[in-house]
């Protein structure tokens, strides 16, 4: 009853508004039925109501002639940002399909269609040891063709298209002596393709030489450029701008080797490479290695003090060596041998007879012991370098890296002299310091947690097993990371390329 009574007040009220002239009688009853209409949102706030989502779709697509001419595209579509939701509603406030393409014109991009190309991010080291941390990021194309390509194109510049094709058709020839083979290449970083509307504000690569340059470079702009001078070699130009050989090499394909010959004026492309992902390559290596002899000394005593002769000549030996080599990018970053070796040919110790009748004018002084090339011991019982000393990435590797020995493997001292710093740091790990007492310094880092064999302040002589080689501190793989410096390291001295002094 009581309901009854509200509504036959309510009814009798509007009555009396209509009569009035209050509510026109034509307003007051034909919206009764609701209508169905659309919302648009603009950055999630409504900019109003539209009968037609279509029509709209239609007159944004038939406006942006430019963008299609722009981008080579036959259709535009919405803003990104823009939400269009079906209401059932009494409101009658219904905007024009031109005044809310006015509203999102200038504040919102149009979209095309295509491709949206996620690469996941990888964490990975500098060469000097630094943590890089990787960061995701989005490319845009229109035909994912262009992403393709250009990732064959970073592939190619790192694994020679000869070896790629063999190993992605299965034609490589199998190793029976000597040689190489690849085992794996793939791509670190997680990468997801997938279509999409693209804001066109967005950098979105139509060619792939453009993406290319991206991918390797990390930019689209210029690469700086130098004019060769007189007496230029490629190997210079590349350590006097930071960058290595490789770097060059990548820069300038049209040089085929790092001997090419270079003319005073001719312009060539310093290219610090920033690759956007990481191509990882894995080779099974077979090769011939030469081994030291030992010396060995005998003295006559029926010869004065200063007599030497050669007794026997030493003979290098020879061993295969089976190696796993690891590739990020073109630069090695883990060697790790395959077994022991095959020792082909043993060495032959070379032997020497010195004096050792005392004279009456014998003094007994030792005199003054100068370094000099060629009287530097190796710090490893293996040869293979995986990282050289030089620039890579704008950063100078100021060593160089020896792996290829095993965990475990011994460290000699390069020469004799006395251990300054005998240490753990959070770059190099493990490492030994000697003061050679003629000018030079050397450094062996990444050793073996606990298997420093010396302490600050001991005297070494050369061939002295100082430590074991490991991967201590920043390193991507078992190696000793060797320096020659001419001063203390990292105190006023300047780091030496260690295979100049072999």
């Amino acid at each position: 009853m009581k309901k009854n009574s509200m509504k036959q007040k309510l009814v009798s009220i509007l009555l009396i508004l209509v009569l009035a002239g209050t509510i026109p009688l034509l307003t007051a009853f034909s919206n009764k039925e609701p209508q169905t209409l659309y919302r648009v949102y603009l950055k999630g706030k409504s900019i109003g109501l539209i009968k037609s989502k279509e029509a709209l779709e239609d007159y944004i697509d038939n406006r942006q002639n430019q963008i299609k001419e722009k981008f080579g595209v036959n259709k535009v579509y919405l803003p990104e940002d823009l939400d269009i939701e079906k209401e059932v509603t009494f409101d009658n406030d219904v905007s024009s399909i031109k005044e809310i393409y006015k509203k999102i014109e200038n504040i919102s991009p149009f979209t095309i269609r295509g491709y949206e190309i996620t690469i996941g991010a990888v964490d990975s080291q500098a060469v000097d040891g630094t943590e890089i941390k990787g960061k995701k990021q989005k490319v845009y194309v229109l035909d994912k063709k262009i992403f393709e390509e250009a990732v064959d194109n970073i592939v190619h510049s790192f694994v020679s298209e000869e070896d790629y094709e063999n190993y992605a058709n299965g034609t490589q020839k199998e190793i029976k002596d000597v040689g190489k083979i690849i085992e794996s290449i793939t791509i670190e970083n997680k990468i997801t393709i997938k279509r999409a509307n693209i804001p066109v504000d967005k950098t979105i690569y139509q060619d792939t030489s453009t993406l290319s340059k991206y991918l390797m470079f990390g930019t689209i702009e210029d690469q700086q450029k130098y004019i060769v001078q007189e007496g230029d070699t490629i190997e210079d130009i590349a350590f006097n701008n930071k960058i290595s050989t490789e770097e060059f090499m990548i820069a300038n394909p049209s040089f085929t080797s790092t001997n090419s010959l270079l003319y005073p004026g001719q312009e060539v492309t310093l290219g610090i490479l920033k690759p956007q992902f990481r191509v990882v390559e894995v080779d099974h290596v077979v090769f011939d290695e030469e081994t030291n002899y030992q010396t060995e000394t005998q003295y006559d005593n029926t010869k004065e003090v200063g007599y030497s002769e050669i007794k026997q000549h030493g003979v290098k030996g020879v061993t295969r060596i089976t190696q796993k080599i690891q590739k990020v990018n073109g630069a090695t970053v883990d060697v790790a041998a395959v077994g022991t070796g095959e020792v082909l040919k043993e060495p032959v110790n070379e032997i020497i007879v010195r004096g050792g009748k005392k004279t009456s004018y014998y003094s007994g002084g030792y005199g003054t012991v100068v370094a000099t090339r060629g009287q530097w011991g190796w710090p490893a019982t293996c040869s293979s370098v995986s990282s050289p000393f030089g620039y890579r990435w704008g950063t100078l590797h100021d060593a160089i890296d020896i792996a290829g020995c095993g965990y475990g493997s011994n460290i000699f001292a390069a020469q004799d002299g006395t251990v300054v710093q005998s240490a753990y740091k959070y770059d190099n790990g493990e490492f030994i310091t000697i003061d050679h007492h003629n000018g030079y310094y050397t450094m062996y880092a990444h050793m073996v947690s606990g298997s420093r064999r010396v302490k600050v302040g001991d005297y070494v002589v050369k061939g002295q097993v100082i430590g074991s080689m490991g991967m201590t501190g920043a390193a991507s793989g078992v190696h000793v990371h060797f320096a020659i410096w001419r001063g203390y390291p990292y105190r006023g001295g300047t780091p030496l390329n260690p295979l100049s002094f072999y």
